[in-house]
């Protein structure tokens, strides 16, 4: 599976993550977003934004990439009538939303199709 498919599995149907999984992602962005400021890293960790639960920091242990691939890999497993892509007719690229009846890179347009 590719990168870009793994990014659009988890961004539009992330209903279908675990609630750990959530979890795991939410450290990771706060983790992200608090490398350069001690201060604020601290009050994310306060505030539970930052997790020190064994459980989920196991989820990120390898790396972010391998935790993503993971979980669209087991999304696509369990629900995979859950999840589709929103290919373009034309040139079958992969469109930027589920929902999205313009291809952003041939421009081809399904909406009266």
């Amino acid at each position: 599976m590719d990168k870009e498919s793994i990014n659009y599995i988890i961004r539009y149907f992330s209903n279908l993550m675990t609630h750990d999984e959530k979890l795991a992602l939410q450290h990771q962005m706060y983790i992200v977003k608090s490398t350069d400021n001690k201060a604020i890293k601290d009050m994310m960790k306060e505030k539970g934004w930052i997790s020190n639960d064994p459980q989920i920091l196991n989820l990120l242990k390898n790396s972010y990439e391998e935790f993503q691939i993971n979980v669209a890999k087991r999304m696509m497993n369990e629900t995979p009538e859950k999840v589709f892509f929103n290919n373009c007719p034309k040139c079958g690229k992969l469109a930027r939303t589920p929902y999205a009846k313009q291809c952003r890179y041939c421009k081809h347009s399904w909406r009266a199709e």
